[in-house]
């Protein structure tokens, strides 16, 4: 019995305008994840994909200084108009939120999960 658990991004599963290396990149991980999947099925190995919104890393926090300067706004709007513009729920997915779904899906309960590509992203890709 094994696990693979590939890291994408809302950009897997939507399209974004003037992106189009990201989301290319991105569409392969899952794409990748779904054919893994398929090869490893029949040796007890599950592969699946964690396709987060935005999550609240040192790298997005950092982006947001320039982005208030470069477009004249507040750190709320960048965070809420420009950051999170996508993300119904207004909030940044969590670093504890990704790694809680990837041991979720390295326990004997998600055995029969496998070729996922699993969203959490406050609602980006339902819209």
């Amino acid at each position: 019995m094994g696990r693979i658990i590939n890291t994408a991004s809302a950009h897997s599963l939507v399209a974004s305008p003037n992106k189009s290396a990201y989301v290319a990149a991105k569409h392969g991980v899952a794409g990748f994840t779904k054919t893994v999947a398929l090869e490893a099925a029949q040796d007890g190995v599950t592969v699946n994909c964690i396709s987060p919104g935005y999550v609240w890393t040192p790298l997005v926090e950092n982006q947001i200084p320039d982005t208030m300067k470069a477009r004249n706004l507040t750190r709320e709007q960048v965070m809420n108009d420009v950051l999170l513009a996508a993300q119904p729920t207004k909030k940044f997915v969590t670093p504890e939120e990704v790694a809680a779904l990837a041991l979720f899906l390295c326990r004997d309960e998600a055995g029969s999960i496998t070729g996922a590509n699993l969203s959490m992203d406050g609602g980006w890709t339902a819209q």
